[in-house]
């Protein structure tokens, strides 16, 4: 499941990701999300959160979470992944080199500072 979180600035679409991951999340939460910020801005930030409880991604979310990536790869400025699982740690880490917009990953103990980093010098 993906819920869109409340509270950013309109440049950051901000999500929480808990459970089992859907393409369905993609298609009805977070691509809108996406497309909705970018009628505004066109550079915008994400804030992508991984709870604690999370089961993993269905086949067809992965598809969506690369599709929606790559058609919008030039209007990326920030990006925080925040999660303890590892293994996404280390492929947000490996797909770092493609992504033309800074991106880091921190660690649920440090959402606050995330929170902080991905809202920094933003002007509207």
């Amino acid at each position: 499941m993906i819920e869109v979180l409340t509270g950013f600035p309109p440049r950051v679409v901000a999500v929480a990701c808990r459970d089992q991951v859907t393409r369905a999340d993609y298609e009805t939460v977070l691509v809108p999300a996406v497309e909705a910020a970018l009628k505004d801005h066109p550079k915008i930030r994400i804030y992508y959160r991984v709870e604690p409880g999370f089961s993993g991604f269905e086949p067809g979310a992965m598809w969506e979470d690369f599709k929606v990536g790559m058609q919008h790869i030039l209007c990326w400025d920030r990006i925080a992944v925040v999660t303890d699982v590892d293994w996404m740690r280390w492929a947000v880490r490996g797909f770092r080199f493609v992504v033309p917009a800074d991106l880091r990953v921190f660690p649920l103990a440090e959402a606050a500072a995330a929170e902080a980093w991905i809202t920094s010098d933003l002007t509207a």
